[in-house]
């Protein structure tokens, strides 16, 4: 009869918590989780855990009764001190206390080692306060020890060995480069980043030059002047490139977007004729829309030193501004292409005949639109990225590890197409219509060099 009187006498004792005080301690479990919110407080880790379940069952609106009440004011699952008290009703605190969830951790084989060491030393509950890990981790860290002992499942305390892991990583580097022969390391690194594996320029060059990489020896000029559209298809570059297949000459035309970096059209031809001009340009419209400006240099497929070109009377006809680069370094980002097209596709094989080179030069261009990062869009990005308007997408999918998403080659039909627009020129307005200006002065080329207006008004 005395053990008993003791006994309601101990449970009389224990602490009651006030809601004020249960708020307290609830919040600082998003910032140091359940064991440190209870050592903080120095309240049980069970009664923050069970704190925790009722906010939450709270917030999805159940209800308590006047009872429930009563014992969450008494403390940790503490009956009534005498049975003739009145049942007092607590309210419930204003508004549910939200217990944000956190991520779990995780732990390599080398920190469940050394927790299962220091928990066989000095105990479980010290191990868990010295490391930050629950009593429950440890034990099932300790279950699975003892299966593993006698062969029935792995051991949490071993994973794969430093030395597979680095080969791993080499193979994947080697994959890409066997893939992509004309890349450099950077490309490669750029190219693994963005399907979600991550890797240092450094170690893939060492990995690439222990394969048999020699870097090209290329002198590079400073400048300092750069510009850039500011949207897609404000600018379009032309350029011719040459090459010799089988003793056969062949120039190959490229238009790249000077915002995007985006090849919108490409023509092959025996010489540098005007009619490849016109009818590669035209089909680029026809499928991508009527570029602002287009730049090139002075040959004589572009540009009359005499009179008006063909190419020149098309674009006065569609109102589109035409800049002849006085230097090649306007012409710039078609010229690196035209390099990296060297680089990456004319030096990696040889081709049999000008038909095969067609073929392959087209799924080439298709792999650099939609799959090739790009140094000057971030190392990120791929041309169509920016083209289409998805950057912000695709970059929060990078950045969350999710790597490439087999859906990056938009489709032409799920393009959004800008079909009328109202913009201010050297402060005159200019209305738009498909591409044609229907209201404006002479189109004016301020910001880039060299710029001639537009005869069309």
């Amino acid at each position: 009869m005395a053990s008993k009187q003791q006994s309601s006498r101990s449970r009389q004792r224990r602490r009651r918590y006030t809601a004020a005080e249960r708020e307290a301690v609830l919040g600082e479990v998003a910032e140091l989780g359940v064991v440190g919110a209870a050592e903080k407080h120095g309240v049980p880790q069970s009664c923050v855990s069970r704190w925790g379940t009722k906010a939450r069952q709270a917030k999805g609106g159940r209800r308590r009764g006047a009872r429930q009440g009563v014992l969450r004011e008494a403390g940790d699952g503490a009956k009534p001190a005498l049975a003739t008290q009145p049942a007092v009703a607590v309210k419930a605190p204003s508004g549910p206390v939200a217990v944000p969830r956190r991520a779990a951790r995780a732990y390599t084989p080398s920190q469940r080692a050394l927790v299962l060491e220091d928990a066989k030393k000095d105990g479980v509950t010290a191990a868990a306060k010295q490391h930050g890990v629950s009593r429950f981790t440890i034990y099932e860290w300790q279950r699975k020890l003892a299966k593993a002992a006698v062969g029935q499942g792995p051991s949490p305390t071993s994973g794969p060995a430093p030395a597979e892991i680095e080969s791993q990583r080499d193979q994947e580097i080697l994959n890409e480069w066997k893939r992509h022969p004309g890349l450099g390391p950077s490309q490669i690194r750029n190219q693994l980043r963005r399907q979600g594996v991550k890797v240092s320029v450094h170690t893939t060059r060492q990995v690439m030059e222990e394969a048999g990489y020699r870097p090209p020896k290329v002198k590079r000029e400073p400048h300092d002047q750069r510009y850039e559209a500011v949207r897609p298809n404000q600018l379009w570059h032309l350029d011719f490139v040459h090459r010799h297949i089988n003793r056969a000459n062949t120039f190959t035309l490229i238009l790249i977007d000077d915002h995007s970096r985006f090849v919108v059209g490409h023509g092959v031809d025996e010489a540098e004729r005007s009619e490849t001009v016109l009818r590669t340009f035209e089909e680029a419209i026809a499928r991508h829309g009527r570029p602002e400006q287009v730049m090139h240099d002075k040959g004589g497929a572009f540009w009359s030193w005499r009179g008006i070109s063909r190419f020149t009377a098309l674009l006065v006809e569609l109102g589109i501004d035409q800049i002849p680069a006085e230097h090649k370094e306007w012409n710039g980002k078609v010229e690196v292409f035209n390099a990296n097209l060297h680089k990456e596709f004319f030096d990696t094989q040889r081709y049999y005949d000008v038909a095969e080179m067609r073929r392959r030069l087209a799924t080439h261009l298709e792999w650099y639109n939609h799959a090739r990062t790009h140094h000057a869009l971030g190392g990120l990005l791929v041309p169509a990225d920016r083209y289409y308007g998805r950057v912000e997408q695709v970059l929060a999918r990078i950045e969350a590890g999710a790597g490439r998403d087999p859906s990056d080659g938009a489709e032409l039909r799920d393009r959004c197409l800008e079909l009328f627009k109202v913009t201010s020129r050297a402060g005159a307005p200019e209305v738009w219509l498909l591409g044609q200006k229907l209201l404006g002065t002479a189109a004016g080329t301020q910001g880039v060099p060299g710029a001639r207006p537009n005869s069309a008004g």
